[in-house]
């Protein structure tokens, strides 16, 4: 069992950037696949990143490529996710996700656990 919770969310101004943060407990979270995925109001769920259990490999959606960093540390048990350049349309709810599976995947069926999602609300 792993169990995710979420901070640092919050309102930005357009342009500002927010760091993510997600702790996770269960001592066998490390070897999770972890990633984040975002839900706007009247939208689906939609893939932002993931993280190996290395932390070497990472993966971005299309939409936040170039603007947004992830980071693990399994000494911690935290992954992080680094926003810039935010855009009024990167509102939405954030969950922190976590995999057992054994490659990278962008699939919200794939992960196991989600945290309680925290709000980024961008104004324009």
């Amino acid at each position: 069992q792993v169990h995710l919770v979420e901070s640092g969310g919050g309102l930005v101004q357009a342009g500002g950037s927010l760091r993510l943060s997600c702790t996770a407990s269960g001592r066998t979270s490390r070897r999770y696949w972890m990633g984040w995925f975002r839900q706007a109001p009247g939208k689906e769920r939609e893939f932002v990143g993931g993280i190996s259990p290395s932390g070497y490999v990472t993966y971005y959606a299309d939409s936040v490529k170039g603007r947004c960093t992830m980071s693990r540390d399994n000494a911690k048990n935290t992954v992080d996710l680094q926003m810039n350049s935010l855009k009024p349309e990167d509102t939405a709810v954030y969950y922190c996700v976590a995999s057992g599976a054994v490659q990278p995947t962008r699939r919200a069926n794939e992960y196991d656990y989600w945290g309680q999602g925290t709000q980024v609300t961008v104004s324009s």
